[in-house]
């Protein structure tokens, strides 16, 4: 495993940098949420995976580093149980453009939308989860 060498969170340009040597990646927010590795998002197999949509606006609220290993990055729509460990932030990084592209071909085959406020994406979105009552 490769330990990123520089790690900045660019709030203005919506963009996570990172750098491991002479290797330097900008991942969007937008980007990084779609591909959360959290099993909310990819499911337990890959036919278990669940296309998000209407994710553009996304943002970053904040970035904990997991041991030496991982960030968890927490998003302005909730999500916050991805883990990426180094090695994800980089596979992501070398094949942003190929995923990015194949995403874009499957949220159009599905006739939805990056747009939060496309009311094609209304289908995909999952009804609140209910809270438990507390017993005290």
């Amino acid at each position: 495993m490769r330990l990123p060498t520089s790690i900045e969170l660019k709030k203005k340009s919506r963009l996570l940098a990172i750098e491991y040597g002479n290797d330097r990646y900008e991942l969007p927010f937008e980007f990084l949420r779609v591909f959360s590795p959290s099993a909310e998002v990819q499911g337990h197999s890959p036919d278990q995976a669940k296309l998000q949509v209407g994710k553009r606006d996304v943002d970053v609220l904040e970035i904990l580093p997991i041991g030496s290993y991982a960030l968890q990055i927490n998003f302005s729509d909730g999500h916050d149980s991805g883990i990426y460990s180094y090695d994800y932030l980089e596979e992501l990084g070398k094949n942003k453009d190929s995923l990015w592209q194949a995403y874009l071909e499957d949220l159009k085959a599905a006739g939805a939308s990056r747009d939060p406020n496309n009311p094609a994406n209304k289908r995909f979105e999952e009804p609140p989860k209910k809270k438990c009552p507390s017993h005290h």
